[in-house]
């Protein structure tokens, strides 16, 4: 249900995707966010700088979902360059159907209070 609110977003987390959106820097970057079930929030996992596509796969674990905002070099057919951000939810087979439920159940509150609405949601299944 789009209604459906599981997990609160941290307020530090929130500051840190804000600025994420608006970095300056040229490189690929990823913050990979994880759920803290007992505090029932969508917490930091980890940041990343200089991160290609195939080097974040390898970083997210195997049977655990996960959160991703992702902003990566792109070059555009006439020649401009931007750096899109993307959101990835990975869910990979294997996960215990209570964390999926709590992920699946948190994404839209994380991507509407991380005011990320603009942009494509891509769901992964390792």
């Amino acid at each position: 249900s789009e209604s459906l609110v599981v997990c609160d977003v941290a307020e530090d987390l929130v500051e840190k995707l804000r600025k994420f959106r608006f970095r300056k820097e040229t490189n690929n970057a990823a913050i990979i966010m994880k759920i803290d079930k007992d505090k029932r929030l969508v917490v930091l996992d980890e940041e990343l700088e200089g991160i290609s596509p195939d080097e974040l796969k390898d970083e997210l674990p195997e049977r655990q979902p996960r959160f991703i905002v992702y902003s990566y070099k792109y070059q555009h057919d006439d020649g401009r360059v931007s750096y899109p951000l993307c959101f990835i939810f990975s869910s990979p087979v294997g996960c215990k159907p209570e964390q999926q439920m709590m992920y699946a159940g948190s994404k839209n509150k994380l991507v509407q209070t991380a005011e990320l609405t603009k942009m494509k949601v891509f769901r992964t299944a390792q």
